[in-house]
């Protein structure tokens, strides 16, 4: 086997192997993100009956979790064959996936400025579709709960949006003990209370409106979240810059690599 040093091109070993560990890093990220989300259906059964993928009305955040794995480890593994065998076709998918991936980003950014309002209206339906599933999924259970206790919010816009739920809807034909109640995460937490108190939203909202700030929060997640944003808006900046600087990095040695690989190439074909 014999080796040619082209005098008019050569391929870079810099952008080669830099371009290699850069998507090594993703590759590993992807099969984090896949592990993590295979586990999580695998202790809720979901491998064994995928049905109750599609029985859930809300959000499963596992499968965003599934997604963002699978789309890594493709990217990854795309990128790092492709660098490492010089191949065109590999290199080309990362680079194009990437900046649509950048372009769909900067997208969403500008719409969600021009079009606040349509935005506040889909994140209440989206808030409300997943409220009504609360007690369908552990896993999205969690991430509202979380929601509510991060942010010291109930509901998508006040306590009252859990009558959207079953368990917890103030109708007569309810039997539920959680009626006319909230999850616990709505309540004001107690100092003095090391255990938390998972029934402290009971028979709530059975109390006159006056009573609730006493007991629950009663700012919607929607307000709470919009409040949120102007204080942390360099925070949130930061991370968008952050993220565009490595995906233009990503797209800068994938172009500069398939550069390289067509002029060795023409260089060979004379």
């Amino acid at each position: 086997m014999h080796y040619y040093r082209y005098s008019n091109a050569e391929v870079s070993c810099w952008y080669k192997y830099l371009l290699f560990s850069y998507n090594i890093v993703f590759w590993l990220a992807g099969v984090a993100f896949l592990a993590a989300g295979l586990w999580a259906w695998s202790e809720k059964g979901v491998l064994s009956d995928l049905t109750k993928v599609t029985g859930l009305h809300g959000l499963d955040p596992v499968v965003l979790v599934l997604v963002v794995g699978i789309v890594m480890f493709t990217l990854g593994f795309a990128g790092c064959v492709g660098a490492l065998r010089e191949n065109i076709c590999l290199l080309k998918f990362f680079c194009g996936t990437i900046v649509f991936i950048f372009l769909l980003e900067l997208a969403v950014a500008v719409l969600a400025v021009l079009f606040q309002d349509w935005v506040r209206d889909k994140v209440k339906e989206f808030f409300e579709n997943n409220i009504k599933s609360y007690r369908d999924d552990i896993d999205l259970q969690n991430l509202i709960d979380s929601l509510q206790r991060i942010n010291h919010c109930c509901g998508a816009q006040g306590p009252d949006d859990w009558d959207f739920n079953i368990y917890f809807n103030c109708s007569s034909e309810s039997k539920s003990r959680e009626k006319c109640g909230v999850p616990f995460s709505c309540c004001i937490p107690d100092p003095a209370q090391k255990v938390v108190n998972t029934q402290c939203g009971y028979d709530v909202r059975k109390k006159s409106k006056s009573q609730w700030d006493d007991q629950i929060f009663i700012k919607g997640c929607i307000l709470a979240l919009e409040a949120w944003l102007p204080r942390n808006i360099y925070v949130v900046a930061g991370v968008f810059i952050a993220i565009s600087l490595l995906q233009i990095f990503g797209i800068f040695l994938a172009r500069t690599l398939i550069s390289d690989i067509e002029a060795v190439k023409a260089g060979n074909a004379f």
